[in-house]
């Protein structure tokens, strides 16, 4: 089979599962059904690796920091100027357990270092996951942050209301 349709099977397995994923009303839910629908076709062996095209790459992490800076608003500097310092706090917190939990993965159960520490940062999957190819394991990282971020859309927002359930639909 030719690389083009190749490629044009896993973008379609990752657009189907993404919009069917849409029905499911979690956050996030396109970006974990597509990266479920071309994971599945990609670990089930019967097509080749992906190849994308020259430049590909570039222009989807083009895209990628697009759609995130595009939430930073005015008002996200607004309340940063509230809420820097435990921005600060979750910041370092998180970043110094991410480097822990990686370097104990990393001995404890004798993966790969890089993976390992990639795979605990606290970065979103597609950053990580962009980040990882860099070092040559992407798709390694990928499977930690997808199960991590899956794991998070179905969980915290359960706690959220169990815990917290008269701040529900308030500013």
């Amino acid at each position: 089979m030719s690389p083009l349709a190749t490629l044009m099977l896993y973008l379609v397995a990752g657009t189907t599962l993404g919009l069917l994923a849409l029905l499911s009303g979690i956050p996030a839910a396109p970006l974990a059904g597509a990266l479920l629908g071309a994971g599945i076709v990609s670990m089930s062996g019967q097509l080749d690796q992906a190849v994308w095209p020259t430049g590909t790459r570039t222009i989807l992490e083009i895209g990628i920091g697009t759609v995130i800076g595009t939430g930073l608003t005015r008002a996200s500097l607004e309340q940063l100027q509230v809420l820097w310092k435990p921005a600060l706090l979750i910041t370092v917190t998180l970043v110094l357990t991410g480097i822990v939990i990686g370097l104990w993965s990393s001995r404890l159960l004798g993966i790969d270092p890089v993976v390992a520490l990639l795979g605990a940062a606290p970065g979103g999957i597609s950053g990580m996951s962009l980040v990882g190819a860099e070092f040559g394991v992407g798709a390694a990282v990928a499977a930690l942050h997808a199960v991590r971020l899956i794991t998070v859309l179905l969980v915290i927002p359960l706690v959220v209301r169990l815990v917290l359930p008269s701040s529900l639909g308030q500013p």
